[in-house]
């Protein structure tokens, strides 16, 4: 999903908005956003962000939660833009007794592989401690037509020890600088996505939103602030059938950014970023069913087209409650 959505629109932004029916100044204007969207896919990655997509049974009471600790999530994505559907994904979550592992890869799809063909995988893992999810290491590698972008890092209690961006960064006096101090309390891009409820009772609370995300995904520090917004029922091709929690989203760079790019600032004015949260059964862990991003070329969405979720028993702990 990730890659799917990172290697949409690309060296052919001018044909693409020619198709749309943009005129000049939607050209010009959605033609700098596709410039710059390599350093903006991390927002649709929670999805993106590329990148992320993901995700039925909420839990009974707290003595059922302890018997169906853990569960897996096998999902399925489309992507579209305007309506045309440029890009497709899987996403596969493993949440155990005191582990997890999560798992992306996507690639162009539709009308988009005429213009430029594209496709990535990230994946992220770490323990289980105290209810929280604790990632360890993380991975992104995303490869398009003319280059290629891979980010590892490896994560000690909300720290980044190290990360590794390849190509680096590129040196600019206008970008934000990146401090040892804005990669503490953070997290990487797909174990954000993974938002886990606190408590015993229903999962499927306005409280699934009201939180902040602070997100490092190698390159650039930027915080998510979700507030809630309604429930949707959704109906599922494959797999999940019932409620999602629909939250707003608003898009905070902090670092590693330059302030006048012109997809910085039209992300930082969005009012109408959507974010879908499905739960995963057998925890109390909620992922992301849907998102929406309205773009210059129209409406970015992705979208579940499968999402089988199942628990499975395991040991009588309360490290996932």
């Amino acid at each position: 999903m990730a890659g799917g959505e990172a290697a949409g629109p690309g060296r052919s932004s001018a044909r693409l908005a020619r198709a749309g029916g943009l005129n000049n100044t939607g050209r010009e204007q959605g033609s700098d956003f596709v410039r710059s969207y390599r350093h903006t896919h991390r927002l649709t990655r929670l999805g993106i962000v590329l990148g992320a997509a993901a995700f039925a049974v909420t839990m009974a009471d707290a003595q059922h939660s302890r018997s169906l600790a853990q569960g897996k999530l096998d999902a399925r994505y489309t992507v579209t833009l305007g309506g045309l559907p440029i890009g497709q994904g899987a996403w596969v979550i493993e949440i155990g007794d005191d582990h997890f592992t999560a798992s992306a890869s996507g690639a162009t799809a539709g009308l988009m592989r005429v213009f430029a063909s594209g496709q990535g995988q990230s994946a992220a893992r770490g323990g289980v401690s105290s209810g929280q999810l604790i990632p360890s290491s993380y991975a992104s590698r995303i490869v398009t037509d003319e280059k290629s972008d891979e980010v590892r890092m490896t994560i000690n209690s909300g720290t980044v020890k190290e990360f590794v961006a390849n190509p680096p960064t590129v040196a600019s006096p206008d970008r934000v600088p990146v401090t040892e101090a804005h990669r503490r309390g953070v997290s990487d891009p797909m174990t954000a996505s993974l938002v886990r409820v606190p408590g015993s009772g229903d999962t499927l609370v306005p409280q699934a939103c009201q939180r902040t995300l602070a997100i490092f995904d190698g390159r650039m520090r930027y915080d998510l602030q979700l507030s809630f917004k309604r429930l949707d029922r959704v109906s599922t091709e494959r797999g999940y059938q019932g409620v999602t929690v629909v939250c707003a989203v608003r898009f905070s760079p902090i670092a590693g950014y330059i302030p006048d790019r012109a997809a910085i600032k039209y992300l930082i004015q969005l009012r109408d970023i959507e974010l879908s949260l499905a739960p995963i059964a057998g925890t109390r862990v909620m992922v992301p069913y849907r998102v929406s991003v309205p773009t210059p070329l129209g409406v970015g969405i992705m979208q579940a087209t499968q999402f089988v979720s199942l628990p499975y028993p395991g040991k009588a702990t309360a490290k996932t409650q």
